[in-house]
């Protein structure tokens, strides 16, 4: 078993020799854990021994199958303890799963297929009707394992595992060969294969969720970000078993009322949500019914947290919301507020164990207070983006890694979000921050949602316009907009008063809940 405890996050000293699911059980069991619980689903408890057996018998399981060491494993589930086992099994057997959205289409998951060249592909029997039309273009797809009921020419889950053994030895597995990989929600464009090695989740883990946030076997865990993007598999299998904590999986849609249904049911300690979710608590019908004083961290990441919603749930609850900000690219929150030193506005300070630098254009630093690209130093950046050497070399610049997030940092250390370099845009010849416009128009009382974009007027000119998505029972009207435009003049200067606002039913929305704002820009 590694012991981190007794050296900095940044000089801990992984063996050349190492594999992080044997890791996570060894961690567990020699502590005398095995009896514990790791998991809950439903009503179902799983301890770590238990855990350990049945990530060891998929693991074999994909041994018998031909699968070798790198080989790529797809996982199509919902949230469920196969989908742990799946994780673990394969990484443990020398594997390289990676989890993907349950909510896309055919063509996207032929990408996935083929972009990887998967070999084994585990799936829900509930999704085989969203791979059936693209199956024969796979050509290096070879098995179908289906959780559920198999049809003709598939496996069973269930049978594959009764029929292998509950004892694996781990792959002689380098702590710099590839773990897992992620596909990048697509906030952009294309998704892109995110590399993660052996190595990374040590960092990660013990960084943010055991040294920053004070996790611990105490803690009951659960993130209505599903196990498909990093925000997800980083808290409810990495960071929690890493710790011995017990995680919380639901497979049902992560809507507010299955989180305080959740929290209340399992008594949870450690919530992680998108501000969508915690902005929804608040018009839970009968939320008094529920208990969430068990609650000690419940941390928002995803997108910007409006103030209001902060706000209320301070006021109504006794909890403070800790705004964070991270990737799927290096796994994990690299900017946090944490329980006891949380400043509202702020996505927090650089975390233990990694470094930041915010620079301008031309890369050189920038001053407390100016607006800039933010970048990341930690092991757990990526290694490269699969098939994608030209984004490897923009993005990955030695031991720096461009995140894309535009920042400033504040007098107290503290790191304000802008937007992302990408999304941010200039009107009258000043930035422009989504997030900070969205902010404003989310605090007025008839609007639930609102995405920020900047479009051309009919000059051809760059002007700020808003998408805004109304409480029900409200109706869209020209003396709403000037409401809105009006609401936003008190607040704000002049250039980011939206010049038009378009009343939509939804935004579009990554799996993972981030505003889409490239189709909102298209839809513009």
């Amino acid at each position: 078993m590694l012991d981190c405890s007794k050296v900095p996050v940044s000089e801990i000293q992984v063996p050349e020799k190492f594999n992080i699911a044997q890791e996570i059980f060894d961690r567990n069991l020699e502590s005398g854990r095995g009896d514990k619980t790791a998991l809950l689903y439903r009503d179902e408890q799983v301890t770590y021994q238990q855990m350990l057996h049945r990530s060891n018998r998929i693991g074999n399981a994909l041994k018998s199958l031909g699968v070798e060491q790198e080989d790529r494993v797809m996982l199509l589930l919902f949230d469920c303890p196969e989908a742990i086992y799946s994780m673990l099994g394969a990484m443990k057997m020398g594997a390289v799963p990676f989890p993907v959205s349950t909510m896309t289409v055919p063509e996207e998951y032929e990408y996935f297929l083929n972009d990887s060249r998967a070999k084994v592909l585990i799936v829900d029997e509930k999704l085989l009707p969203l791979i059936d039309p693209i199956r024969k273009n796979c050509k290096h797809l070879k098995h179908v394992v289906v959780v559920g009921q198999p049809r003709d020419g598939e496996l069973g889950y269930a049978e594959i595992t009764a029929a292998a053994s509950p004892e694996m030895d781990p792959a002689e597995t380098n702590k710099d060969d590839m773990a897992f990989w992620l596909y990048s929600s697509g906030t952009t464009g294309r998704p892109k294969g995110i590399v993660h090695l052996h190595h990374d989740m040590v960092y990660t883990s013990e960084a943010w969720y055991v040294r920053w946030m004070k996790g611990s076997p105490s803690d009951v865990l659960y993130s209505a970000a599903k196990l498909f993007f990093g925000f997800g598999t980083a808290n409810s299998l990495f960071f929690s078993l890493w710790a011995g904590s017990t995680t919380v999986l639901v497979p049902e849609r992560p809507t507010p009322d299955v989180f305080v249904q959740t929290i209340d049911k399992y008594k949870l300690t450690f919530a992680c949500a998108a501000p969508t979710i915690y902005a929804g608590v608040l018009r839970v019908e009968g939320l008094e019914r529920y208990d969430l004083s068990s609650v000690r961290a419940a941390v928002s990441a995803g997108e910007a947290l409006p103030r209001p919603i902060y706000d209320e749930w301070e006021r109504r609850f006794g909890i403070q919301l800790l705004e964070g900000l991270g990737s799927s690219d290096v796994e994990l929150d690299y900017c946090q507020n944490r329980p006891g030193e949380s400043k509202p506005g702020t996505v927090g300070r650089i975390v233990e164990g990694y470094e930041g630098k915010i620079v301008d254009e031309n890369g050189e630093p920038v001053p407390p207070g100016e607006v800039g690209e933010l970048l990341i130093k930690g092991d757990s950046a990526p290694a490269f983006y699969w098939n994608k050497h030209e984004l490897t070399k923009r993005t990955v610049l030695g031991e720096w890694f461009r995140t894309g997030d535009t920042v400033y940092q504040d007098e107290d250390g503290y790191i304000h979000y802008v937007g992302r370099a990408d999304d941010v845009f200039k009107s009258s010849g000043i930035w422009v921050s989504p997030a900070e416009v969205e902010g404003v128009l989310v605090a007025h009382e008839k609007v639930v949602e609102a995405g920020v974009v900047g479009l051309p007027d009919k000059d051809g000119l760059i002007k700020t316009a808003a998408f805004v998505v109304l409480e029900p029972g409200v109706e869209p009207s020209e003396a709403l907009v000037e409401e809105l435009k009006d609401f936003v003049r008190e607040k704000l200067v002049s250039h980011k008063v939206p010049r038009q606002v378009k009343f939509v039913s939804s935004l579009p929305r990554t799996a993972t809940g981030k505003i889409q704002r490239y189709k909102l820009r298209q839809q513009g």
